[in-house]
């Protein structure tokens, strides 16, 4: 490349750099700046060999295109424009800025005084002058840049996404690093990478469970907080974004020259060759610029006043509907656009299979709160690419009229944390304080209550008890408080458990009683969630008995505490999980629409509930937790072709149940370590069901696969 190329106007799309096989033209979008200018560095990305403004301004895009560029290029921005805080703009044209629109990430931050827009503070913790007066020290030695990238240059042949249908969908929710950082099966230059999870080790245990789609923790390109940074903590969980087309060089291996795209696309396409869906976790309600006290590392500094939500009357502050300090405003266009594009891009040039988003109302709160027609939401649904894949809401912010469960538009998931909190309470919590009956039939079957009225279907509940936010599986039933001491934060973070474990003396422990209880409230609490009509959502290492050692909040622990320990592996509850998915898989028992309790034409039941005695239960039945033993007769199952019988005693004595007319084999029992039975028994006589458990009975003479 020639550096002394002219820089010509170009063409204000597409917003980024793109090659074109004879240069580069870079489009960048600011509605408020004067000038951008495009610097250029070295290959080691600290010298700047060329500065100039951009000379196309079309709109709001500013553009120009340099001849004889090409990939490998790098680059970053400088914004000039008004120095008005109190107004919202912080044009600083002495600070490097990042594209929005980066592909590859160079650099390492670190927070410097020198990367904020205004006069550090000394010391530090004191909040600086109103209005802040302008920094202006060069910070472009240390300041983050782009790379230009060739979007085409990947092998992709064979590859083909599962597209796995919702009734079949298991969700795995996982984090790229932790999965496999201390699995000795993997080789050791690819633990905790994208490499690692796309290694034959790791895919085998994958279907050895049974699971469809994994769910990925965020592998945007993101930031460690500056209070983590300074007590030498990480943002572990990545919930941090800073460029939302980029991944995460901090989970690839970088092995054999690599780029961390291509071993990101290297993965992909092993797990959908293994017939596994990829859904990443990402994060375009906030970014890592913080509050109006943070660093001008990109948005901040382009055009800070059109890509945050502020308060419309000076001194202008941000809106914090994420609890981040910032919130991204998906009213102005240009920044829909770009949720859009980054959408987009991941489908298509990354081949994923959907996306689960982190405080999803943020995306559709127009001015006068949420919409679930709003502009997002429509974009959304008639996109050619993004209406395909599947689309998951976490439906709550911290704003108002932030929680929105089942508030969502038809096409949409849902973490459904009635049946997290409904569940816990039923299989933990004593009886009389345990939710009722009626509440454990509602969240079995979908919470009709939720999204049946707005002509959704059952999938939309993805059921949970556990995720990466609060206490792992084995955790919830050996802690009664939460131990984070190690956030650094005295252990007021995180949430409280708030429900009696019910299992004794908190923490590990050699009592052989103690520890049999809480295998077996694992597996009912596991059973109840893969069976329960809905999409179940396993967390990683759940399957395996993995502890946080009681940390339900290690968002900033990169270490031995949320890693899984695969040395440690309870190998029976991997066998029971793989199980259960089996029986899910084979049967489907209850299956993708709603019940309505109506008999058919033989007088059988669609589904219809049972007491302890074999009678059906009654209005007055639904509240009574004096009596909790309870059988689900499903006479329409998914995929069985015969009734099925789901019974669950959440007791702490056993329990006989009268079964139905016919004859019944059971398939599971979550009272035996892997679930394992053969009983069978003839109808209208007691099978004894054990204290904290569940079975499944089949009609006698159901083709299974054992």
């Amino acid at each position: 490349m020639n550096t002394n190329d002219k820089i010509l106007p170009g063409k204000p799309w597409p917003l980024g750099a793109s090659w074109d096989g004879q240069g580069v033209n870079f489009a960048v979008f600011s509605a408020h700046a004067s000038a951008i200018e495009l610097c250029l560095f070295d290959d080691a990305g600290t010298l700047q060999t060329r500065c100039e403004c951009l000379p196309g301004h079309t709109g709001d895009i500013w553009h120009g295109y340099l001849p004889n560029a090409a990939p490998g290029l790098i680059y970053g921005l400088r914004a000039q424009g008004e120095w008005q805080p109190e107004n919202g703009h912080f044009f600083n044209p002495n600070k490097l800025l990042l594209d929005p629109y980066a592909r590859e990430v160079v650099g390492t931050f670190e927070w410097r005084s020198e990367n904020f827009p205004y006069v550090h503070p000394s010391p530090p913790d004191k909040p600086p002058e109103q209005p802040p007066a302008m920094d202006g020290r060069d910070n472009a030695a240390g300041a983050l840049k782009a790379r230009v990238v060739q979007e085409d240059n990947f092998d992709w042949s064979g590859d083909q996404s599962p597209a796995v249908p919702l009734s079949d969908t298991v969700l795995y929710e996982a984090h790229v690093k932790g999965f496999s950082k201390r699995n000795p099966a993997v080789p050791e230059a690819l633990r905790g990478s994208y490499a690692g999870l796309a290694d034959p080790a790791s895919v085998a245990h994958l279907k050895r469970l049974g699971i469809t789609s994994i769910s990925l923790l965020p592998v945007h390109y993101a930031l460690d907080e500056e209070r983590l940074a300074g007590m030498g903590l990480s943002n572990y969980w990545g919930y941090n974004s800073l460029a939302f087309f980029a991944p995460n060089v901090r989970l690839a291996s970088q092995q054999n020259g690599v780029n961390p795209r291509d071993e990101f696309r290297s993965m992909v396409k092993a797990l959908h060759a293994a017939g596994l869906e990829v859904i990443l976790d990402v994060v375009y309600n906030h970014t890592a610029e913080a509050d109006g006290g943070g660093a001008s590392i990109s948005f901040r500094g382009l055009d800070n006043s059109s890509y945050y939500r502020l308060s419309a009357e000076p001194p202008v502050g941000f809106e914090n509907h994420s609890g981040c300090g910032n919130t991204l405003d998906i009213r102005q266009p240009r920044v829909l656009q770009l949720v859009m594009d980054s959408l987009r891009y991941w489908v298509s040039e990354m081949h994923v299979d959907g996306f689960r988003f982190d405080l999803a109302p943020v995306l559709g709160r127009g001015s006068e709160g949420f919409e679930r027609e709003g502009a997002f939401f429509t974009a959304v649904a008639q996109d050619p690419v993004l209406s395909r894949v599947k689309m998951i809401a976490e439906p709550w912010d911290i704003g108002p009229g932030g929680y929105q469960v089942g508030g969502f538009a038809k096409g949409w998931l849902e973490w459904n944390d009635h049946f997290r909190d409904g569940m816990r309470s039923f299989w933990l919590q004593p009886g009389e304080q345990a939710t009722s009956l009626g509440d454990f039939a509602r969240r079995l079957c979908g919470s009709a209550d939720l999204y049946q009225g707005s002509g959704r279907p059952p999938g939309t509940s993805v059921n949970y008890l556990v995720s990466h936010d609060g206490f792992t599986l084995a955790d919830l039933v050996s802690y009664n408080e939460r131990h984070n001491e190690a956030n650094g934060e005295e252990n007021r973070d995180g949430h409280g458990n708030n429900l009696s474990n019910n299992c004794g003396a908190e923490g590990p422990t050699d009592d052989e009683n103690i520890n049999q209880l809480r295998g077996r409230m694992q597996r009912a609490l596991l059973a109840t969630t893969l069976l329960a009509q809905g999409t179940p959502m396993l967390c990683a290492g759940d399957e395996l008995g993995h502890s946080q050692q009681g940390n339900n909040n290690p968002y900033c622990q990169d270490n031995e505490i949320t890693w899984i320990d695969w040395s440690k592996a309870d190998d029976a509850l991997i066998d029971f999980t793989a199980w259960v998915l089996s029986l899910r898989r084979q049967l489907l028992p209850l299956g993708d629409q709603w019940y309505s309790g109506q008999s058919d034409t033989h007088g059988l039941h669609d589904l219809h509930w049972l007491n302890g005695n074999g009678e059906v239960l009654q209005d007055q039945d639904w509240g009574n937790n004096s009596e909790r033993v309870l059988g689900c007769l499903i006479g329409q199952p998914g995929k069985a072709v015969a009734p099925l019988l789901l019974l669950v005693n959440p007791d702490a004595e056993d329990r006989d149940f009268m079964l139905p007319a016919g004859v019944w084999q059971a398939v599971l029992d979550t009272s035996d370590p892997r679930g394992a039975t053969r009983w069978q028994g003839q109808g209208e006589a007691p099978v004894k069901l054990a204290a904290h458990s569940l079975m499944l009975l089949v009609a006698a003479g159901t083709e299974l696969q054992f």
